[in-house]
């Protein structure tokens, strides 16, 4: 246990001008206010304030943080009071106590929730002053380095877990990578040891196997750059076992399939130098292509600046080299705490570090604002989540993938029925777009707007799939009821009688309607056919039915109807569908078929598919192509046989492209050595723009065959 001049001469040696009398006073107050506690060790309880000033001492950090570590468990495990901390050692130190007890608080309260998404939220919110986050690192990181003593495994694995899922990821955000590296080693040995000694036996034998191989890669580096004229500090070291892990997870590959496992960083005097560096590097070695990465002119939100590069080594093994300055380097290893050191706020100089760490204290002191401090990074934590933020900063949880139009229904139902676009980090989004973490989104409403039944198609959470079904449902329902109530007319018409919905209420039990409309929308939806209706309400005319002419049937004689209705005047905001099996398009003669949850499906007269709906001519509506259609776009399928020669498949393209035709999907159905067999859907204006693109191909000499094909 660090002893108490010990403490006092390790501040002093980088702040010479420390309150020597309030360390003292504190370190003092710290061991009389814990007495007789003992740790799960056996150890003095106060063993652990100490171990946690010593760590943020280590950072460098101001006096009043290392007074804050050595008192931060009084208030909650003593009998001293707040008041009592604010009087003898001031206001500064008292706020910076009473933060980190609050966050202690909240912790024991996570065990409860299981929310890790909440307490990420309280964490950011409730640190009103950066060094409260930083004292509350440095206590879980000396918890996890004697997490071992606990007895239960639960509590244990708890802890762990809470550290890989909360602490660790913090830490990265803050740019402190060394504890962050750090809380995930330790962790990572509690909740999967087994892994971590596998993983540690490979590198030890990696480590045998290749001997001195690091030593000789920094040699041979150092003398290179030299040689460059570079003047530079190298080490080199082994990714850490977790980090290797995760790797491995990531990629779904093993140990030995991992492409680099070493990582070595090269310290240099001045930015200038770190690119001239990257050169030598670059000329000496093979590079590995994708792996660079320049974050010096592009800093990292939490100003972490170095250049990355991936290079093959002396013997052909990929590593990893970062290439940085002595400052960058100290920004890398503590973040936040290299900017809050003992120095004056009014002694500093790098401008640019001080609006960064202003920022990100300013984002830290309103529970309003944690949107604005993950917006541009990671959390590598909950693989199966996505967070994302409000422009008021209420974090909203939902599952990998998630949309928007998910986003909008977690936040309330009306805004998910109302929503017509996104802003994410300020862009205007497609409502498809998958949200990714630290995300800001802002829903934008329309109170015109309804729930479209093409969001179905692309939602994930089950909220927001629940609320559009229930809205199309009730869409549907009064389509539907439309259609089946024009359905029913025209099959008592059909059958020589008036219409009136009497005889229809007489049969409702034999169809599980509680009331008439209930039998339009069944008859509309196709659960219940026009003829099934009629002959329930009319028994005695059932022998009849056979006697009804389909309307297929009645066209192909030749006779036209005088009753045909434009596919858009169907029954206004009726779903109108075009049959996949024969592609219809104007100019085609044309046949609507109410078609079960679909509407009505547009066939082409002459489809072998009528042919199953013969015996149901209720479900045959007489329609044709409105003059409104006959500039829209509609898709017509061709099968084209070519000859296997090259530039052959671009002779079809060019030939359909001079034709105006639009090329929407091409498919290779069978290839042969001499032949190949493509169904090509093409976007046409109608059947006499399609024949006209058939022609073409057909005069093309690399053009075999070319027909239209009807599925």
């Amino acid at each position: 246990m660090m002893r108490q001049f010990e403490l006092v001469e390790l501040v002093k040696s980088y702040d010479p001008n420390a309150d020597e009398g309030l360390l003292n006073r504190a370190y003092v107050y710290s061991m009389k206010a814990h007495g007789s506690q003992l740790r799960a060790s056996g150890d003095p309880y106060f063993s652990h304030p100490i171990q946690v000033a010593g760590l943020l001492a280590q950072m460098k950090l101001d006096s009043a943080s290392i007074v804050t570590g050595l008192l931060h468990d009084t208030i909650e495990d003593t009998v001293a009071t707040l008041e009592d901390i604010e009087r003898q050692f001031g206001p500064e130190v008292g706020r910076l106590v009473d933060g980190v007890t609050k966050l202690s608080r909240i912790e024991l309260q996570s065990d409860q929730t299981k929310q890790a998404e909440n307490f990420r939220k309280l964490v950011l919110a409730m640190s009103e002053d950066i060094r409260v986050l930083l004292v509350k690192l440095a206590d879980r990181l000396h918890n996890m380095q004697t997490l071992h003593f606990i007895k239960s495994e639960d509590k244990r694995r708890r802890i762990a877990r809470e550290t890989m899922d909360i602490y660790a990821p913090l830490a990265e955000r803050i740019g402190m990578h060394r504890m962050k590296d750090q809380l995930e080693d330790l962790a990572f040995a509690e909740l999967y040891p087994d892994a971590r000694t596998s993983i540690m036996a490979r590198l030890g034998f990696l480590r045998d196997r290749g001997g001195d191989i690091v030593p000789r890669i920094i040699a041979e580096l150092g003398r290179k750059l030299k040689e460059g004229g570079l003047d530079a500090t190298i080490s080199g070291r082994e990714k850490s076992p977790y980090s290797i892990w995760r790797k491995m997870q990531r990629k779904n590959v093993s140990f030995e399939q991992l492409a680099d496992v070493m990582a070595f960083r090269v310290l240099v005097d001045g930015i200038g130098e770190c690119y001239h560096a990257l050169g030598v590097i670059h000329s000496a070695y093979h590079v590995v292509p994708g792996r660079f990465k320049d974050y010096i002119s592009t800093p990292k939100p939490n100003n972490y600046r170095s250049l990355h590069t991936g290079v093959l080594g002396p013997e052909r093994q990929r590593i990893e080299m970062q290439i940085r300055t002595a400052d960058m380097h100290e920004v890398a290893e503590l973040g936040v705490a290299a900017h809050w050191i003992y120095k004056q706020q009014e002694d500093r100089t790098d401008g640019r570090q001080y609006r960064w760490l202003r920022e990100l204290l300013d984002i830290l002191d309103h529970a309003s604002g944690p949107e604005e401090f993950l917006e541009h990074t990671k959390l590598e934590m909950f693989q199966d989540q996505v967070f994302a933020f409000t422009p008021k900063g209420d974090l909203i949880a939902l599952p990998r993938g998630a949309t928007p139009v998910d986003f909008a229904y977690a936040v309330h139902s009306e805004i998910g029925d109302t929503c017509v676009g996104a802003k994410i980090n300020g862009r205007l989004l497609p409502l498809r777009t998958r949200l990714q973490n630290g995300d800001q989104v802002d829903i934008v409403t329309s109170k015109a707007q309804t729930p479209s039944p093409t969001w179905e198609r692309f939602v994930v959470t089950g909220k927001a799939r629940a609320r559009i079904r229930r809205f199309i449902r009730t869409q549907q329902r009064a389509q539907y009821l439309d259609l089946g109530r024009s359905i029913l007319q025209k099959a008592f018409r059909q059958d020589g009688h008036d219409f009136s919905e009497r005889p229809l209420e007489a049969v409702l039990t034999q169809f599980n309607c509680a009331a008439v409309e209930d039998l339009y929308v069944a008859v509309g939806e196709g659960i219940v056919t026009g003829r099934e209706a009629v002959n329930a309400a009319f028994p005695q005319r059932a022998e009849d039915k056979n006697k009804i002419v389909p309307l297929a049937r009645a066209r192909r004689k030749g006779k036209s109807s005088d009753t045909a209705v434009p596919i858009r005047g169907l029954i206004p905001g009726m779903a109108v569908h075009f049959a996949g099996c024969c592609h219809p398009l104007p100019g085609d003669r044309i046949v609507g078929i109410v078609t079960t949850g679909k509407g009505v499906t547009i066939h082409t007269i002459d489809c072998d598919t009528l042919e199953s709906f013969a015996d149901e001519p209720e479900r045959w509506l007489d329609v044709a192509w409105s003059s409104e259609e006959a500039d829209a776009a509609h898709t017509g399928r061709i099968n084209v046989t070519i000859a296997n020669e090259p530039g052959n498949l671009g002779s079809l393209t060019t030939t359909i492209g001079k034709q105006g035709g639009n090329i929407s999907n091409l498919k290779i159905t069978n290839r042969s050595t001499d032949f190949f067999e493509i169904m090509v859907d093409i976007q046409v204006a109608d059947v006499k723009h399609l024949s006209t693109i058939i022609a073409a191909l057909r005069a093309t000499p690399v053009i075999n065959s070319v027909e239209r094909a009807r599925g």
